[in-house]
């Protein structure tokens, strides 16, 4: 059994106020820190592992690493509440 579901699920805040990718928790059930990823489309604030990507958390992507980093930094970004 996963610790992630030992106790109750955390919100998307709570996921967020702990830097950890709440859309990998819920729907993976890995809890994740959040991290500066990048796509094809752009640089974005998600999860990963060891084999990769996991998760992407966040509504927009950005223009640059330092952007990106920045939201991240400073909470100006906006959750993904769904894959």
């Amino acid at each position: 059994m996963s610790l992630a579901f030992a106790s109750a699920p955390l919100s998307a805040e709570q996921a967020r106020a702990e830097s950890i990718g709440y859309q990998a928790l819920a729907y993976v059930g890995k809890r994740l820190p959040l991290q500066v990823l990048c796509s094809a489309a752009g640089h974005y604030i998600g999860t990963a592992d060891a084999d990769g990507p996991v998760s992407r958390e966040s509504v927009s992507y950005f223009r640059s690493h330092h952007a990106a980093e920045h939201a991240l930094q400073t909470g100006r970004w906006q959750q993904r509440l769904h894959p």
